[in-house]
């Protein structure tokens, strides 16, 4: 299957709407009193606080979607001066496995670099080890310090790549 990585459009955002929740649900993130879908289909918002990136495959339809976004930003949760950040990274479920996830992780890491950054800071589930193992395989290490609980029952922990 052939990806290639863009610049989310307006059109997309019903797409990654439904890809985000898609994917989240699928891993079991959203189980109990988590009230994260919300967010993650509020697209719109996402747009003016960083980038967003898509996976499109040859007839264009968004197999993924990812957030980059800098140190200031109303999403920015991890990053400090000098540093970027993505979130939000989700592959609809009938597309994982085929390298889209790492596409869009690359080309936030590009991003980063072409800003200049000297690291690109991330936090992934507990419980989420394709994210971690795909991560550790891209060079990113485990940082605790940057570990964090955004509510009881949800635990972060903080990866860092020095570019």
């Amino acid at each position: 299957m052939t990806v290639r990585v863009r610049a989310a459009r307006v059109e997309d955002h019903e797409a990654i709407a439904r890809v985000s929740v898609a994917a989240y649900e699928a891993d079991g993130q959203l189980k109990g009193e988590i009230p994260y879908a919300a967010t993650l289909a509020d697209v719109a918002s996402r747009v003016g606080a960083g980038e967003i990136y898509v996976a499109v495959d040859a007839d264009e339809v968004v197999l993924g979607a990812v957030t980059f976004v800098l140190p200031g930003s109303p999403f920015a949760e991890l990053s400090g001066p000098g540093e970027a950040e993505f979130r939000m990274l989700a592959v609809d479920p009938v597309a994982q496995g085929r390298g889209v996830g790492e596409a869009l992780a690359r080309a936030c890491v590009r991003r980063a670099g072409e800003l200049g950054c000297a690291a690109v800071v991330i936090c992934t589930r507990d419980f989420a080890a394709p994210a971690q193992r795909l991560y550790a395989r891209m060079g990113f290490v485990r940082d605790p310090g940057l570990d964090w609980s955004p509510m009881p029952g949800v635990q972060l922990l903080g990866l860092r790549l020095a570019l």
